[in-house]
């Protein structure tokens, strides 16, 4: 029967005539009245319209949901029965139904994405949240597409903070090398899960973890810095006592990894373990047994730096009383009235006063070498006129005969010298308002001396000439009134003289310098700071020979008090 009715067309209305035929006579029996019946049956034919609204309304709310409005299979007209529309629309409910599914899976899992996402940047990311809950009456693909949008951006968010990181914990892994610093316990102490070892996958991209990271490399960095700014400080204190007490290359060599960063910027230090703190330590110890050393040595590097400063002051030609100083020095030492490291600080600062004095006198200084070279060349040029083989063909000749000439010009040039150098010295002593002195003896003085006895050697000069026009003119007269000229003898003094080396002079006739005035030369005295009369033989002051006369000139000179300067 029932394979029968399954092929039979009129199943459906066969089978409801059949129920409400059976229904009537169970009406009957029971004994219903017609309003009941009646009633009965628009109870079942509303709750069939109600099946049929609601349906509808699902239908319309699933495509409301979804934002789709021309799903394929929706019916266009609502006829025929409602058993044929509940047929027209249930497919159609069901395929929206499975769609509303994946869609509502879909917006599950980019909502769930989004909200790890904002919970890792957070950090507040907690396993026992649950999936979270979807909108389900806007399950649009346009709200879709926003929720992928702002899934998307996140992504790239967390990209950047996640690179961000990496070059965190990568500085930090750099500064605590150069630091000799455990870079595992500094990064886990930021977050356990920035250290590898710990097998957490995922890094923490937090604003906590950057944050914390970010003061972690400041800190490291300040630390570094003050680490390399102490290591500085100890190199140039271990250098400068290197170089006080001469200590070894060798021994230096053994702290080349303290000394090698002496000028390094704190971004150049970049070698592993160049700020740990044992290697400042091994400094600091060794700066302090030099320290100790220094104290113990005090004395020989006292006289040392005072060797130096009046090896400074020889150079400038300033006069000390270098044994006085060292009593001094002695006396200090000695009574320990005095910190070893403020006695060298003063010596210190003395030799650098000294240096300044020098640099301010080097102009004069020059002029006056310059000065007692031209003097020096002019005696050799003296000696060379009087020397009466001068220009035979000896071996050397033409090399004198050189050196004359040059020789001529330069004397020629020495009052142009001397009034430059007069000129200078005067407008020294008026910005300092103290005399020049040249080893101990005014150079103002030295000047007008040796333009005093260059007049007077003239003067010599024009007066021995005129004797030996008198004598000449002598001769002419007797040689007119005995009719031959007498043969006058040669003066012992004007033997033959061979021009070659000097006494001040090299192999080749080149002076040496001789920057001192002889008192047996001259005669002169002059009066010293102390008020003391001191010869100018005990204290360098001119060449020896800046003016000259002929041993002739020297033994026909009258006066015997008069100063005269002998030719070398």
């Amino acid at each position: 029967m029932a394979v029968a009715d399954a092929h039979d067309p009129l199943l459906g209305e066969t089978t409801c005539g059949s129920l409400l035929q059976k229904l009537q006579e169970i009406w009957d029996e029971v004994g219903e009245s017609d309003e009941e019946r009646d009633k009965m049956l628009l109870q079942i034919e509303q709750e069939c319209l109600d099946s049929l609204s609601d349906a509808k309304l699902e239908l319309s709310t699933f495509v409301s949901a979804l934002g789709d409005l021309s799903f394929v299979g929706i019916p266009e007209k609502a006829s025929g029965t409602i058993k044929e529309q509940l047929a027209a629309i249930a497919p159609v409910l069901e395929q929206l139904l499975k769609q509303k599914e994946e869609r509502v899976k879909e917006f599950s899992d980019v909502q769930s994405q989004i909200q790890k996402i904002c919970e890792e940047i957070t950090g507040t990311l907690s396993e026992q949240a649950g999936d979270p809950a979807v909108d389900e009456s806007d399950l649009s693909l346009k709200k879709l597409d926003q929720y992928q949008s702002k899934f998307q951006e996140l992504q790239k968010e967390k990209s950047d903070r996640l690179h961000k990181v990496l070059e965190f914990v990568s500085t930090v892994h750099d500064l605590c090398a150069v630091l000799r610093m455990d870079f595992l316990s500094t990064i886990t102490e930021v977050h356990p899960s920035l250290n590898d070892s710990t097998g957490v996958r995922s890094k923490s991209i937090s604003n906590d973890t950057l944050s914390r990271l970010a003061k972690t490399v400041l800190a490291l960095k300040e630390d570094k810095k003050q680490r390399l700014h102490k290591l500085q400080e100890l190199a140039t204190q271990l250098i400068d006592l290197w170089n006080l007490m001469d200590t070894p290359e060798e021994d230096r060599r053994l702290f080349d990894h303290v000394t090698c960063n002496i000028s390094a910027s704190v971004d150049e230090v970049t070698a592993p373990g160049a700020l740990a703190f044992d290697l400042i330590e091994q400094a600091e110890v060794e700066v302090e047994r030099l320290d100790q050393l220094k104290s113990s040595r005090m004395k020989e590097i006292a006289f040392k730096k005072q060797a130096e400063l009046e090896e400074i002051f020889a150079c400038a030609h300033i006069e000390i009383d270098s044994e006085a100083a060292r009593e001094k020095i002695m006396t200090q030492i000695n009574a320990g009235n005095i910190e070893p490291a403020e006695l060298l600080a003063n010596m210190d600062g003395q030799i650098a006063k000294a240096k300044e004095e020098g640099l301010s006198r080097k102009e004069i200084l020059d002029r006056v070498e310059k000065w007692m070279s031209a003097c020096e060349e002019e005696s050799w040029l003296e000696d060379y006129n009087r020397d009466e083989n001068r220009y035979n063909a000896s071996r050397g000749a033409h090399l004198n005969l050189k050196r004359a000439e040059k020789a001529r010009i330069l004397v020629n040039k020495i009052p142009a010298m001397v009034d430059t150098l007069v000129s200078k010295t005067r407008a020294w002593e008026k910005d300092r308002g103290i005399p020049f002195t040249y080893d101990g003896v005014p150079l103002l003085a030295m000047l007008d001396e040796y333009a005093m006895l260059r007049q007077e050697r003239e003067e010599e000069k024009r007066r021995l000439r005129d004797q030996k026009k008198f004598h000449e003119q002598q001769n002419i007269e007797q040689e007119s009134v005995f009719g031959s000229r007498p043969c006058l003898a040669r003066p012992a003094s004007s033997t033959k003289k061979v021009v070659g080396p000097r006494a001040n002079g090299g192999a080749n006739g080149a002076p040496n310098r001789q920057l001192s005035l002889n008192a047996h030369q001259n005669g002169s005295r002059f009066t010293t700071k102390e008020g003391k009369r001191d010869s100018i033989g005990a204290r360098p002051a001119a060449p020896v020979n800046y003016v000259a006369m002929s041993k002739e000139d020297a033994a026909s000179h009258v006066s015997g008090t008069d100063p005269v300067l002998a030719s070398p």
